[in-house]
């Protein structure tokens, strides 16, 4: 009998339990077995550098992780550098209405996506 290793996924989802999309998208983790941590940034802020961990799981600037149709956007393009990484995660941190929805990320692999749509979060857990 040859012993088949247990391969072992941990997944997180930056979740807002008000958007549609976050919520189908962690419904979709559920319906694939997995128990995600769930992370409601909203209610406790990611620092700013666990956002710029994200963006480079998701191999993505930071300005990529923002929200334009967030009301705070504007204050954020005109009085910061859209180049400086660090510059935004810290107003990411303040104001974390501004991140992108739901972030998902696999960590074993340190691999995340973003779930629009909410379909994407397949990517990570495909075999």
């Amino acid at each position: 009998m040859v012993a088949e290793k247990i391969q072992t996924m941990t997944i997180t989802i930056y979740h807002n339990p008000r958007c549609s999309k976050s919520r189908k998208t962690l419904d979709i983790l559920k319906n694939e077995n997995i128990d995600p941590a769930v992370i409601e940034y909203l209610k406790s802020p990611p620092s700013p550098d666990t956002i710029l961990l994200l963006a480079r799981a998701l191999d993505m600037s930071v300005a990529d992780l923002l929200r334009p149709g967030e009301s705070e956007y504007a204050a954020v393009e005109n009085n910061i550098d859209m180049d400086d990484d660090l510059a935004l995660a810290q107003a990411i941190s303040r104001q974390p209405i501004l991140l992108q929805r739901p972030i998902v990320v696999n960590e074993s692999t340190g691999i995340a996506v973003i779930g629009r749509p909410p379909e994407n979060v397949l990517e990570l857990i495909a075999e």
